[in-house]
């Protein structure tokens, strides 16, 4: 069975609570739920992880690369900042797609250029949780081999 790795960056555990004129008011349990779902209907696995320190999730996409087929990653604020990040997406080789809640294209300029994104697949910002379910379908196919090459 193909395997998806989810991993939630820093303070989104905060979700429902912390932004919600930004960020909504969904938690990240309810995002996870949907995600299962969706993964659970597609005959994929789903590992979900979420961390607030660089050097663990640094850690869980290295050793991803050993039994998962596809990242669906939201770096959050380590989308601006982290070169950790970006080369272990890099040096594992797993294809990779970047997700936001937000738009981080209409929010403060350091928003605006993510580390992440010249390394991954595609990135899909702006639209809430649909942003995750968009992500997800396309890291399962991905995950299946069926890239769209055009």
């Amino acid at each position: 069975m193909k395997k998806i790795l989810v991993i939630h960056g820093p303070n989104l555990n905060l979700l429902g609570k912390r932004e919600p004129e930004v960020y909504g008011k969904i938690t990240i349990d309810q995002i996870n739920k949907k995600l299962k779902e969706i993964a659970m209907k597609n005959k994929v696995d789903l590992e979900v992880f979420q961390s607030n320190h660089e050097g663990e999730i640094v850690d869980k996409i290295g050793n991803a690369k050993k039994a998962c087929t596809a990242l669906l990653i939201n770096p959050a604020a380590y989308t601006h900042t982290s070169v950790a990040i970006r080369d272990a997406i890099l040096a594992t080789d797993i294809p990779t797609v970047e997700v936001h809640l937000s738009n981080i294209y209409s929010r403060e300029d350091f928003r605006h250029n993510s580390l992440i994104a010249p390394v991954a697949k595609g990135q899909i910002s702006g639209f809430g949780l649909d942003s995750y379910i968009y992500g997800l379908e396309a890291a399962i196919k991905l995950a299946k081999g069926y890239e769209n090459k055009t």
